[in-house]
């Protein structure tokens, strides 16, 4: 089958692209003169239509033969490799033509560039293949297109011919020959070409039509053998010299001995080109003179004649000079042939020393490289070595002058430091001794200013309430003032813990302090007597009622109102006590539901952070930061799902930052505390000791379960540097809460990923023990202390009921519920993961009940 293919695009039809524009195809060769003689011809016929070319270019080299420095030899002589590199080097060549081809076309008309691959048919069958194939409807074919030393039964003018005839009738055929039009005719069973005047150009010739018939009967096979033309050189026999391929390898001059005869072998071949160029000019004025006075091979021309006796005659004598004359054609063709086959067997010896020089070469020429690279890289590595060292030295002489000149500047400023030491510390001193007094004195004009401005605001409230309540007698006045929390009645007080009855006493933590449980407005409350409000004065205890009632977070004991007549305060109730009663054995009460329970090692770490998330948002808050007062383990309470918060009865508001720090060292002892369930004075030692001597595990608390030994220490450390007043590190609340957070979530990816379960554990009862109601923590809203319908997650990374943080939004605030801090936007995510792992714990707990 043919293959075509394109060098810009492929090509489908005369009329693929545009309609409008009409496709030229020119058929060219590997002839450069001819085909751009036939380009030009068709730029003349076609001047100023709106046309495009398609240049199809029709291979019509040999493949049994490459053309060599020596002239064409069999392919069959070179090795596969060579053959290779000049079959390459003949493409090269070919797209070199067709670039300059399409570059004469440049600028005159639009063109393109298609290639007819060589294949097996012959080129004429291609050529008509090709028309039908791509609907060609004008075809210029150069003559030297379809000439080819391979094809031996037809010439130029048959292919012609056989292209005329065979092409679609739709296709109009143009031949080109010599850059002129020329025309096909036959007369009379004659086939001849003519020009556009008329004169015959060439006439078809049919070799060995004589040769088939009368060839046979005269050739002698004892014709001696002689050279065509001319004789070797002296010296010099291509069928009798016989090279020795088998030359020893340590020959290195084997080629000057050889060197004469390739010199004569090349000679030879140059003369013997010669001599084919003067041949075929032989044939061809042979073949013009026969054509010019009828004596083509195509047979004896019958003339008429009256007398029949003279024409066989002379038809006789002319057949008789024929014979002769074909003889001296076989002769001269026998010799030829015998002259190719020496010359050949010459070739292949000649190439055999050429291949064996060229290997030769080729290995001293890589040996050369090969030392001429060692010694390139030596040299590189010499230039490297010489640049870095160089470069060291400079670099050195820098740092030098520099050293110089910093001591000289450092020894002006030591002498002049020196000079203004003793007076900065003078100065130092009284500014010392100002500070100090100016600080005490704004401590007091503060005081003074709070208590002035709550004066005012009661005094604002007071008689603002009395002037709209002169109808209102019998309401208590209780009830006239319009505080933001509620306040309750002695009454009420009473009522609800049964007149302060013991079984109502929650606990007794200290000499100062009573809790009672009870019951208000049918809900479970917390009641907590103080002796330090009993000493406020009436403005003194609403205000402090005030500052407790603005305070709201999710691990801060929340306060639901108060009784002036009392001083005691209303708050809501933590099911499961303090977190004194789980951790100190010599506190605990063996009757309480606490001694059949422990607090493993991840749980610690969660009450921990939230106590820390609550200490955090009091430290945090604005204007002025809060100080709890007395951080305890008593005061870190637990509610029933075991969510740590902290108490709020001594808060009070911030006026000496040193306070913050002394609030971390015993946030620091808490720590310590939950770590060993131990306590005195010497625990902080007994721990450092631990940490040095790494005998941690000796002190931890066994009820906590097995530590991760990282986690544990990690735990230790964070609480040491609390208590480390004078830690060479600024430690502050915010630091403290982003590395206890971040021990957290280890833990958290560690149970997790090891399939424990969290929360309070102990006599084989788990968090989702259904007989006491536990829920997973990360269940429940921070701000409801509810499990979640609608999880999602704030800008702060914690995840909230939709409705409570909403309104948490919507009511002004701009900072996180867990961390007080500001939020870095409003947006909120669902958490699709949680709540579909609080449905299903939903239903499992469903069907466990």
């Amino acid at each position: 089958m043919n293959t075509f293919s394109g060098m810009n695009h492929s090509v489908s039809g005369s009329q693929t692209m545009n309609n409008q524009v009409e496709k030229i195809y020119i058929a060219v060769g590997n002839d450069l003169n001819e085909g751009i003689g036939t380009l030009e011809w068709a730029i003349k016929k076609w001047s100023g239509q709106t046309i495009s070319f398609v240049i199809v270019h029709v291979d019509n080299t040999s493949r049994d033969f490459v053309n060599t420095p020596f002239g064409k030899l069999p392919a069959s002589s070179v090795n596969e490799e060579k053959l290779k590199i000049i079959r390459m080097l003949e493409q090269d060549k070919i797209d070199k033509t067709l670039f300059k081809f399409k570059a004469f076309c440049n600028g005159k008309v639009k063109s393109e560039v298609l290639k007819i691959e060589k294949s097996e048919e012959p080129i004429h069958k291609e050529i008509v293949e090709f028309i039908s194939t791509h609907q060609v409807t004008k075809l210029v074919l150069g003559i030297t297109v379809v000439k080819t030393s391979s094809w031996k039964t037809k010439t130029a003018i048959s292919a012609s011919f056989y292209i005329h005839r065979h092409k679609p009738s739709f296709c109009e055929l143009f031949i080109i020959c010599g850059g002129k039009l020329v025309f096909l005719r036959e007369e009379n069973d004659e086939k001849h070409m003519e020009d556009e005047r008329g004169v015959m150009v060439a006439k078809m010739r049919e070799t060995g039509s004589l040769i088939s018939r009368f060839g046979k009967m005269f050739i002698d096979n004892s014709t001696k053998h002689e050279t065509q033309g001319g004789v070797y050189p002296r010296g010099f026999s291509p069928a009798r010299e016989v090279i020795d391929t088998e030359i020893p390898v340590s020959s290195r001059d084997w080629w000057e001995d050889y060197a004469p005869q390739v010199d004569s072998y090349f000679q030879w071949l140059l003369s013997s080109s010669k001599l084919v160029e003067e041949e075929e000019d032989e044939d061809e004025e042979e073949e013009y003179r026969a054509t010019r006075y009828g004596l083509s091979e195509e047979g004896i021309v019958e003339h008429d004649s009256h007398d029949q006796i003279t024409e066989s005659l002379n038809g006789i004598e002319i057949l008789k000079a024929k014979i002769q004359e074909a003889q001296k054609i076989i002769e001269e063709k026998r010799k030829e042939v015998e002259s190719y086959v020496e010359g050949q067997i010459g070739a292949q010896n000649i190439i055999s020393l050429c291949n064996r020089r060229v290997e030769e070469l080729e290995a001293r020429i890589k040996e050369e490289v090969d030392k001429n690279q060692v010694e390139k890289n030596k040299l590189e590595a010499a230039r490297e070595n010489i640049y870095e060292i160089s470069s060291d030295i400079e670099q050195i002489k820098s740092r030098l002058n520099s050293l110089i000149e910093l001591q000289s500047e450092l020894t002006t400023k030591l002498q002049s430091s020196s000079l203004a030491k003793s007076h900065v510390e003078a100065q130092l001193e009284n500014a010392i001794a100002a500070k100090t007094e100016i600080e005490r004195e704004m401590d007091e004009l503060r005081r003074q200013r709070e208590l002035l401005h709550r004066r005012i605001e009661f005094c604002k409230k007071r008689d603002a309430i009395a002037a709209t309540t002169k109808s209102s007698s019998s309401v208590s006045e209780s009830d006239e003032l319009n505080y933001s929390y509620r306040e309750f009645t002695a009454e009420d007080i009473i009522s609800a813990t049964a007149n302060f009855s013991e079984h109502m006493r929650l606990k007794k933590r200290c000499e100062q302090t009573n809790y009672y449980r009870g019951r208000l407005n049918h809900m479970g409350v917390a009641i907590e007597l103080h002796d330090s409000l009993t000493s406020l004065s009436e403005e003194d205890f609403r205000a402090k009622m005030e500052l407790l009632s603005q305070i709201h977070h999710p691990h801060l004991i929340q306060m639901m109102g108060a009784c002036p007549e009392l001083r005691c305060i209303v708050s809501q109730y933590m099911n499961n006590g303090c977190l004194q009663n789980f951790l100190l054995s010599t506190q605990r009460n063996p009757s309480s539901y606490s001694r059949n329970q422990s607090l493993y090692w991840h749980t610690r770490i969660r009450i921990i952070a939230e106590a820390c998330m609550g200490l955090g948002f009091l430290h945090l808050f604005e204007p002025r930061p809060i100080l709890h007062g007395e951080l305890n383990l008593s005061n870190v309470i637990l509610d029933r799902n075991m969510v740590a918060k902290l108490t709020v009865t001594q808060l009070s508001q911030c006026f000496d930052e040193s306070k913050l720090r002394s609030e971390l060292y015993d946030f620091g002892v808490v720590m310590l505390q939950v770590l060993t369930s131990r306590e005195g004075d010497g625990l902080v030692e007994e721990v450092k000791r631990a940490m040095e001597g790494e005998a941690l595990h000796g002190i931890l608390d066994p009820m906590a379960g097995d530590w991760p030994m990282d986690l544990a220490m990690e735990f230790a450390r964070i609480a040491l540097r609390c208590v480390d007043i004078n830690g060479s590190v600024e430690l502050t609340t915010c630091r403290v809460m982003e590395e206890i957070e971040e021990l957290r979530r280890k833990a958290e990816e560690l149970i997790a990923k090891e399939g424990f379960e969290m929360g309070v554990e102990g006599s084989g009862h788990r968090e989702k023990d259904q007989e006491h109601g536990d829920v997973p923590y990360i269940f429940l809203c921070p701000i409801l202390q509810e499990v979640m319908k609608n999880p999602h997650v704030a800008a702060d990374g914690f995840s909230y009921e939709l409705g409570a943080i909403e309104e948490w939004l919507g009511s002004g605030h701009d900072t996180s519920p867990m961390t007080n801090l500001r939020l870095e936007h409003k947006l909120l995510t669902p958490n699709q993961t949680l709540r579909s792992l609080i449905q299903e714990w939903l239903n499992n707990r469903a069907t466990s009940s």
